[in-house]
């Protein structure tokens, strides 16, 4: 038998910890001494307890972690629950790491707002393209479109041109069919509407997902931004000052041109490699 203060230590919990698990029913010592209220616990207990300690660290309520265990769940199913947990903490590690790039990003553009990056916006006519392209309504800008959703759209589009044994012949672009995300009426939830696609030199068979379509010629203003994808806000930005200044406005999806991809940086989208230029579709007002 272990005495409480041992059992505490070698379980890493406090004394006052047992005593309430005790109060509560949840772990009961395995001999109290009825003239000195001593709790005594057993070194087989420690399984119990590292039961309720993983249960109540995926943030269940100790009624909950109660119930869990009268059902006599077995190890393998808290491990299940455990690595579920898991992957959902490290979700939510990854959204606070965006989180605090963005707040570190707009930091730097209000220390900047004076000295802004100087873009420079050019005009030119973007001959008529065929492009493989997939479609989605992605709705969550943060998670997904700087992530495996986005990526994944990509990937879809590469594999199918391999089985076809096409090759694009141009770096791979994003339509953005509206310039921000936008609030569905009916769910209230944020959406984008977002393409993916690579350029070919002709038409090809498409399939229910991946689409081809003639892209007409057009006229953009543009600018090329090089570092981090989460700078390329800024770019816009200096875009459409440059069309408020010289009577132009906006005529069509705006395009991310990927000339410069840096492969080793794909996780995090931040290298400093990226090249992207940014063209915006426009006519005279």
């Amino acid at each position: 038998m272990l005495k409480i203060g041992e059992f505490a230590w070698l379980s890493q919990v406090t004394v006052e910890t047992l005593r309430h698990y005790d109060r509560i029913g949840l772990l009961k010592p395995a001999y109290l001494d009825q003239f000195t209220g001593y709790r005594y616990y057993s070194f087989d207990q420690l399984a119990r307890l590292n039961r309720i300690l993983a249960l109540k660290d995926l943030g269940l309520p100790l009624e909950k972690i109660a119930q869990i265990l009268e059902q006599k769940i077995s190890p393998g199913e808290i491990r299940a629950i455990l690595e579920l947990k898991q992957t959902e903490l490290k979700k939510q590690i990854q959204e606070v790491q965006r989180r605090l790039a963005r707040v570190e990003a707009r930091l730097e553009q209000i220390e900047l707002e004076d000295k802004m990056p100087d873009f420079e916006v050019l005009l030119k006519t973007i001959e008529t393209q065929w492009i493989v392209s997939v479609r989605e309504t992605i709705t969550s800008w943060d998670q997904d479109i700087v992530g495996p959703a986005f990526t994944g759209m990509f990937d879809e589009i590469g594999k199918y041109l391999g089985s076809h044994k096409v090759k694009p012949i141009g770096p791979g672009m994003a339509l953005y069919h509206h310039q921000s995300p936008f609030i569905d009426s009916g769910t209230e939830e944020e959406h984008l509407d977002v393409e993916s696609a690579m350029v070919v030199d002709s038409p090809m068979p498409e399939s229910d997902r991946v689409k081809v379509r003639k892209l007409p010629q057009m006229e953009v203003a543009y600018t090329v931004h090089h570092g981090d994808f989460s700078d390329l806000y800024l770019a816009k930005q200096a875009i459409f000052s440059w069309l408020e200044g010289n009577g132009y406005r906006r005529a069509g999806p705006i395009r991310e041109i990927y000339l410069h991809f840096d492969p080793s940086h794909k996780a995090n989208y931040d290298s400093p490699h990226h090249i992207t230029e940014i063209q915006f579709p426009v006519e005279k007002d």
